[in-house]
C-alpha cells in the first residue's frame, strides 16, 4: 500500500532542516518531496539522506528518485518545478522564506520566493484533480507582519492589524503571500506566523551578524523559538485530522512564557556565551533604532501549542545549548574571558571596533545613515537627527526594562464573543478601519468573498474571515509605499498600532523606490571586508 507524500518547501533553511529531520522520522508513514535549488547541490545538505533512501546523485536542475525520497532539484518561482513537485501529494508543507536582511538587500528576490512561488503553490494545488478539496498546505507567516509593538501594546494575538515596518520589505511579501492562501479556494490550510527563529547551530548563529541588529530597539519584547521546535511542530500538523477546526484559521507561533525576553538581554546572552559581559561592553546605545522594527509577545500562542505541542525548549535550556555547541577555540576564548578581565577587555574591545565598523561603514547600519544624511531612514527607525543625537549613553535614563510591563489588548472593531457574526458587525469592522463592506446582505459564510471599500476609495473583495480573523484589510492600501502616517488619520483600527511610537503630527511618506538605498549592500560589504 502506497503512503502519503508530503512535500516541503525551504527544506535547506534554518527552519526547513529540522521540519526535514522531523518528516525523516516518519518515513515509515510518509514518502516525502522537497524541492531544493541545484545551486546548493555541493553543500551536501541531504547526502546522507539521498544514500539511504537509494536517491541518484545528479548534478544540476532535475529529478532524483529513490525509496520514500523524491529531490526536485529546482526553483520554487518554476511553476513547472512547483508541479512536478506536487504531483500525487496529500500534504505541503511550505517552510521557504527569503528572509531579511537579505530580503531588503534583494527586494526582487523576496518578491519571487515570498509571493510569486507561493501562488505558484496554490494554483498547482488547486489544478489538481480535487486537489482544493484533498490537499492540505501548511504555510509559515512571521511576526513581521505586524510590525513594531512598543511597550503598551507589546502583546499580541491574531487579528491586530497588519503594519509592515517602514523598509521592511521582507513583511510585505509574506503578507501577500499570506493573503494570497486566505483567499485561495484551498479547504484544509493554516497560516503559521513565526516569531524570531533561533539556531541551535552556533555557526548559524554567527551567520546573522548584520547591522539589522541594530534595527531593533532595546526594549523591543521578544517571544523566541528555536529551530528545531519550530520544525517539530510544523510537522506534527500530519496528526490534525481533515475535520478539526484547527483549519483555515491564522496562528501566531511563539515559544511561550519561557521563551521570552528583552532584546536588550538576548543580545546580553549573546555576548555572554563567548565569555564577554555583555552588550553595554560592545556596542553604542546610539546605534540601536527607537521604532520601527518587529517583535511581541504572544497573547495567544498556547493555542497553537495546544495543536501542535512544540513548547519544548527555555531560554536557560538554548544559551546552555549554544554555550555546548562553541567551536574548540570559542571555547577557549570563553574560558579565558571569564578567568581573566584583561583578556576579555581585548576580546570586548575586538569586538566592539567590528560592530562599530557594521554600524558607522555599512549602507544598512545606523550610524551610516546619520554620518550620510539619509532622512528617510533616520525618521522611520529615529523620528529625526535631534532624537537621534539625544539618545543617552548606557546606564542613563534607560527605558523601563520590566520583563512584564502593563499592556492592553487592541480593538478589532467587532464583538469578538459572538458565536455568529451578522452583516451589521462586517459594516461595524469596516467602519472601525475607516471603509465600508459593500454587501447588501450576507448569510454568515466567513470564507464567502465580498466586497469592501476603504477610506482611499479603492474597491475590493476579500473574505470576511481575512478582515476580520486574520487582520488583513485593503490590498492596494498596503506598502509600499509606506504612508501610514495618512492612513492612520482615517483608519482608527490602524492608529491604535500606529500611534504608540509615533506622533499624529508626522507627515512621513516613503515611496516604493526607497527600499534601493541599500541595493546589494551585503556584496559590497562583502567585497570590502575581502579587500
Amino acid at each position: 500500500m502506497s503512503k502519503p507524500k508530503v512535500a516541503l518547501f525551504g527544506a535547506s533553511g534554518t527552519m526547513g532542516k529540522q521540519s526535514f529531520k522531523e518528516l525523516w522520522k516518519r518515513r515509515d508513514r510518509y514518502d516525502i518531496v522537497i524541492l531544493v535549488l541545484p545551486s546548493e547541490q555541493k553543500l551536501e545538505l541531504f547526502r546522507k539522506y539521498e544514500r539511504a533512501a537509494g536517491v541518484p546523485i545528479i548534478e544540476g536542475p532535475g529529478v532524483a528518485e529513490g525509496e520514500g525520497l523524491k529531490i526536485v532539484w529546482g526553483d520554487a518561482t518554476n511553476y513547472a518545478d512547483v508541479e512536478e513537485t506536487l504531483k500525487g501529494v496529500e500534504w505541503v508543507f511550505s517552510a521557504m522564506a527569503y528572509i531579511s536582511p537579505q530580503a531588503d538587500y534583494h527586494p526582487e528576490i523576496a518578491k519571487a520566493v515570498n509571493t510569486d512561488a507561493i501562488i505558484n503553490i496554490i494554483q498547482v494545488i488547486e489544478a489538481q484533480p480535487g486537489g482544493a478539496e484533498r490537499i492540505k498546505f501548511i504555510y509559515t507567516g512571521t511576526v513581521a507582519e505586524t510590525g513594531n509593538r512598543p511597550k503598551g501594546i507589546h502583546v499580541g494575538r491574531v487579528g491586530d492589524p497588519l503594519k509592515p515596518s517602514v523598509f521592511d520589505f521582507y513583511a510585505v511579501t509574506k503578507i501577500a503571500g499570506e493573503r494570497a492562501v486566505l483567499e485561495s479556494k484551498i479547504k484544509h490550510w493554516a497560516s503559521l506566523r513565526m516569531t524570531f527563529i533561533m539556531p541551535t547551530s552556533y555557526k548559524e548563529l554567527l551567520t546573522l551578524q548584520d547591522p539589522i541588529l541594530f534595527h531593533m530597539p532595546i526594549d523591543a519584547y521578544m517571544e523566541n523559538l528555536t529551530d528545531r521546535d519550530a520544525g517539530f511542530g510544523l510537522v506534527n500538523c500530519l496528526d490534525i485530522p481533515d475535520e478539526s477546526d484547527f483549519w483555515r484559521r491564522v496562528y501566531n507561533m511563539g515559544g511561550g512564557p519561557e521563551m521570552r525576553c528583552l532584546s536588550y538581554d538576548y543580545a546580553t546572552r549573546n555576548y555572554q556565551a563567548v565569555g564577554m559581559s555583555g552588550i553595554e561592553a560592545c556596542t553604542e546605545r546610539m546605534w540601536f533604532a527607537l521604532r520601527n522594527f518587529h517583535m511581541q509577545y504572544y497573547e495567544d500562542s498556547h493555542l497553537l501549542n495546544e495543536y501542535l505541542h512544540y513548547w519544548r525548549t527555555s531560554l536557560d535550556d538554548y544559551w546552555s545549548e549554544i554555550v555546548g555547541d562553541l567551536p574548540f577555540n570559542l571555547k577557549v576564548v570563553a574560558f579565558l574571558a571569564r578567568l581573566l578581565p584583561f583578556f576579555r577587555k581585548q576580546v570586548e574591545q575586538s569586538t566592539y571596533a567590528r560592530m562599530k565598523d557594521m554600524a558607522e561603514n555599512h549602507k544598512n547600519g545606523s550610524g551610516h545613515w546619520f554620518r550620510n544624511r539619509n532622512d528617510g531612514r533616520i525618521s522611520a527607525f529615529f523620528k529625526d537627527y535631534e532624537t537621534y543625537q539625544a539618545i543617552p549613553n548606557w546606564g542613563q535614563d534607560m527605558p523601563d526594562m520590566s520583563l512584564e510591563p502593563e499592556w492592553h489588548r487592541l480593538d478589532h472593531g467587532y464583538d469578538e464573543t459572538k458565536p455568529q457574526l451578522e452583516l451589521s458587525d462586517l459594516q461595524g469592522a469596516a467602519d472601525f478601519r475607516g471603509g465600508e463592506c459593500l454587501a447588501s446582505e450576507w448569510d454568515g459564510d466567513m470564507f464567502a468573498a465580498l466586497d469592501w471599500k476603504c477610506s482611499a476609495e479603492h474597491e475590493f473583495q476579500a473574505k470576511p474571515n481575512t478582515i476580520l480573523k486574520a487582520g488583513h484589510w485593503c490590498p492596494g492600501c498596503m506598502a509600499p509605499p509606506w504612508d501610514f502616517d495618512q492612513q492612520a488619520r482615517s483608519n482608527p483600527f490602524l492608529a491604535q498600532v500606529w500611534y504608540a511610537d509615533h506622533d499624529q503630527d508626522e507627515q512621513n511618506f516613503y515611496s516604493a523606490e526607497s527600499i534601493h538605498d541599500i541595493l546589494n549592500a551585503d556584496d559590497e560589504w562583502l567585497k570590502r571586508q575581502r579587500s
